[in-house]
C-alpha cells in the first residue's frame, strides 16, 4: 500500500510560536484518518502544510512523493480535494454556477456537476442563488467542490457542521465510498461520536505535539481505560445478587432491573464468570471505551492554545 502523505520530524513555527513539533506520520492510500484536537492542537496547520499553503519550519513534508509547497504544488493541488470549515461562495451566483466556476478553476470535466449536486443533495436547489441556502446547503455545496475530479486525496475540516443527522450519514456513507475507490481522506471533527465507524486510525494532537496515534482498538489498549459492564435481569429486590470484587466503581443501578460498572480490560474474563453464574440475569452488555472517552484520556492533561 502507498504512502500518500508523509511528515518526517516536521516542525512549523509562526514567530515564538510553535505550531507543530516534530510530527511523524505515514498515512497510506484508500485510508480515513481522524485528526484529532483542541483548538491549538495543530490540526490546521498540518492541514494547510499538505496542501502546500505553508511549508515546514524543520522537517520533511511530501505529499504523492513530493514536497506540496514545492515545484510540483499545481500537479499536487490538482489530486487534492478541500472543504474548509467555513465555505464561503459568490452569494449572487446559483449553486451550479459556484460549481462551475470551480470546476474551471481545477480544469476537470465539467459534465460531472450535475451528479454531483444530485449526490450532495443540492439537485433541486442548483438553480437558486446561494444567499438563499442554509448554512448546511452551504456546507453541502463546499463538498460537492471538494469532490470535482475524483480527488485522491480528500481533506475535511468539520465537513458535518450545519447538517442534520441524515445528511450526516450521507455524507459519511460518501466518505465510505470513496475510501472504497481508494481515495485517501483526512478528516478533522470536533463531533466524535459520528465518525467511528468509518475511519481506519485517529491522529490525536495536543500543543502542537502528537499525543496517539492508531485504530480504534490500538488507542483502546495505549489507553488502558475501564470498559463498561451493563447487566439486566430479573431480581426480588432493588439490589442485583452478584458482587464483583473487580469491579472499579460502585455498581450503579439505571433501573430496577439493570445495572453497570466498570471493570480494567485484564479482568473482563473474570467479571463475566462471575456474572454468567449469578441468577436472574437475563443479559450482559459490553461497553469499549469510545473515541471520545480515548481522546478526553489523551487530551485531559494538555493546555488549549490560540491556534489551531
Amino acid at each position: 500500500m502507498s504512502q500518500i502523505i508523509t511528515f518526517d520530524n516536521v516542525t512549523k513555527r509562526f514567530g515564538e510560536v510553535t505550531s507543530l513539533l516534530a510530527l511523524d506520520l505515514e498515512v497510506h492510500e484508500g485510508e480515513v484518518l481522524a485528526l484529532l484536537g483542541h483548538n491549538g492542537a495543530g490540526k490546521t496547520t498540518a492541514m494547510k502544510l499538505i496542501l502546500g499553503l505553508s511549508a515546514p519550519s524543520e522537517g520533511e513534508l511530501r505529499v504523492f512523493g513530493a514536497a506540496p509547497h514545492g515545484p510540483e504544488a499545481d500537479r499536487l493541488r490538482r489530486r487534492l480535494g478541500f472543504l474548509p470549515e467555513n465555505v464561503g461562495f459568490y452569494e449572487q451566483l446559483s449553486g451550479r454556477e459556484v460549481l462551475d466556476y470551480f470546476a474551471r478553476l481545477k480544469r476537470v470535466d465539467r459534465r460531472q456537476l450535475d451528479a454531483l449536486l444530485e449526490q450532495v443533495g443540492l439537485g433541486h436547489a442548483s438553480r437558486r442563488r446561494v444567499k438563499t441556502y442554509s448554512k448546511g446547503m452551504r456546507q453541502r455545496l463546499g463538498l460537492a467542490q471538494a469532490l470535482l475530479g475524483e480527488p485522491q486525496l480528500l481533506l475535511l475540516d468539520e465537513p458535518t457542521t450545519g447538517l442534520d443527522p441524515a445528511a450526516t450519514r450521507d455524507f459519511y456513507t460518501t466518505v465510505k465510498t470513496l475510501r472504497d475507490k481508494g481515495c485517501t481522506v483526512l478528516l478533522s471533527s470536533h463531533v466524535l461520536p459520528g465518525i467511528e465507524l468509518y475511519i481506519d486510525r485517529a491522529l490525536i494532537l495536543g500543543a502542537g505535539r502528537r499525543l496517539a496515534l492508531g485504530s480504534l482498538d490500538e488507542l483502546r489498549h495505549q489507553a488502558e481505560l475501564p470498559l463498561t459492564i451493563r447487566v439486566r435481569g430479573d431480581w426480588p429486590t432493588s439490589a442485583p445478587p452478584f458482587d464483583i470484587p473487580e469491579a472499579e466503581n460502585t455498581l450503579k443501578q439505571l433501573n430496577g432491573h439493570a445495572s453497570e460498572f466498570q471493570v480494567h480490560p485484564s479482568n473482563k474474563m473474570a467479571a463475566l464468570r462471575r456474572l454468567i453464574t449469578a441468577p436472574g440475569i437475563k443479559d450482559i452488555e459490553l461497553l469499549p471505551p469510545t473515541l471520545e472517552h480515548i481522546y478526553t484520556h489523551f487530551s485531559s492533561t494538555v493546555p488549549s492554545r490560540g491556534l489551531s
